[in-house]
């Protein structure tokens, strides 16, 4: 294990999502491992330790509520580097970092600037190649801004953390040091997924009494749109696919639109509802799931559900595509679709309903490529004080 770090972890996130999953996974897990860390930022997503100063104050109250046109968005996230660089001024005065973590943001240089004048190195987590994503969306108005400052903050950092071998390519054209790139994926808790976990998942799906016979499909997330997740009713009508069942759990804007579409198909008997699903069910319900399904995911991302399948030992449904085909192969830990078609869908989960022992096999492999890579938020911390430690011990920067 690597030797203990001081790391002043710094973001710049409001919403309380999968980006604030990840950042209070890794704190914790860096923290369980023996490093200390300390959480700059406007709205702490971790469990709050003793206050220091510059720290924030770990309520979200104004920063979560404000609601701004884009450009004034974009104005502000500019201006934000005075104040983070203020605040990542204070917190290593007194918390004295060997290094700087930071979870990249459009316009953000403020972890850069911090770490050049303290002298320490800069790691930096990318879940996307940001502008472009911005771009895409039609909600980026400082493009030449934007596009700068990704560029500095890339090739300037010591180490770029990407979730994807996919996102580490694409970083790399972006100005981004390939020699200083590394993949670190998504991860998962294993011991959440514990045999208590499965008894508690076996009395939560009695209660909900689906039709027998039941195969459930299960979802977990933010609803949108592009997820097509009308695609799974489309496939439930179909002759021979009578025990489907679906259990979408979270919300999002597409959530209102499902449940209208769910009554007018007549399938409210085998479509459940379970809304947003507290952090600690989370296992239960993965585990009350015959199969979970990632319906649609970009290019670049690592999702956080494949891997919270993967630990509960839950086969997984997903697109065929090279960010997840990093992780899964179809047949082995996953079973894999084409993204988009309702036909390429229907033969998957054919292929599920029809032989039970794939779904057995899939699902213990799964589990088993987790542990084998280690794909845990434990393992993804040691990998990030292995990277650390070897930046501070040659000083390669």
């Amino acid at each position: 294990m690597s030797a203990s770090l001081r790391i002043l972890y710094h973001h710049r996130i409001r919403a309380d999502d999968g980006q604030a999953v990840h950042v209070r996974e890794l704190i914790g897990a860096l923290r369980a491992a023996g490093h200390q860390v300390h959480e700059c930022a406007l709205v702490r997503k971790s469990v709050p330790t003793a206050a220091l100063p510059g720290g924030g104050s770990g309520r979200g109250g104004f920063w979560q509520r404000l609601r701004l046109p884009r450009t004034a968005v974009e104005c502000l996230e500019v201006a934000y580097n005075r104040r983070g660089r203020t605040m990542l001024r204070a917190a290593a005065a007194a918390f004295a970092p060997d290094l700087i973590y930071e979870r990249h943001a459009l316009h953000c240089r403020a972890g850069l600037d911090v770490a050049r004048e303290l002298g320490v190195p800069l790691l930096l987590e990318v879940n996307s190649p940001m502008v472009e994503e911005m771009r895409n969306l039609g909600l980026l108005r400082l493009p030449k801004r934007a596009a700068a400052t990704e560029r500095t903050v890339l090739s300037g950092a010591d180490a770029v953390l990407a979730v994807t071998q996919v996102l580490a390519d694409m970083l790399v054209a972006r100005g981004a040091r390939r020699d200083r790139v590394h993949v670190i994926q998504n991860g998962a808790v294993l011991e959440r997924y514990d045999a208590a976990a499965r008894a508690a998942a076996v009395e939560l799906r009695r209660r909900q009494h689906w039709p027998a016979p039941a195969f459930v499909l299960g979802f977990v997330g933010y609803v949108r749109p592009w997820h097509r997740l009308d695609l799974v009713f489309e496939v439930m009508q179909r002759p021979g696919f009578e025990p489907l069942c679906l259990w979408l759990c979270g919300r999002g804007p597409a959530l209102a639109d499902l449940q209208a579409q769910a009554a007018a198909r007549g399938l409210t008997d085998r479509v459940r509802f379970a809304g947003e699903v507290p952090p600690d069910l989370l296992p239960t319900f993965v585990c009350a799931f015959d199969a979970a399904l990632v319906p649609a995911i970009n290019a670049y991302s690592s999702p956080l559900k494949l891997f919270d399948s993967l630990a509960a030992g839950v086969p997984t449904l997903a697109p065929d595509q090279p960010n997840l085909r990093e992780v899964v192969t179809d047949g082995a830990e996953a079973v894999l679709f084409q993204p988009g078609s309702a036909d390429a869908l229907a033969a998957a989960i054919r292929r599920m309903l029809t032989d039970p022992e794939l779904v057995r096999r899939v699902g213990a492999a799964g589990r088993q490529s987790l542990i084998d890579h280690q794909r845990t938020w434990a393992g993804n911390a040691a990998r990030v004080a292995a990277i650390g430690s070897r930046l501070l011990r040659t000083g390669d920067r």
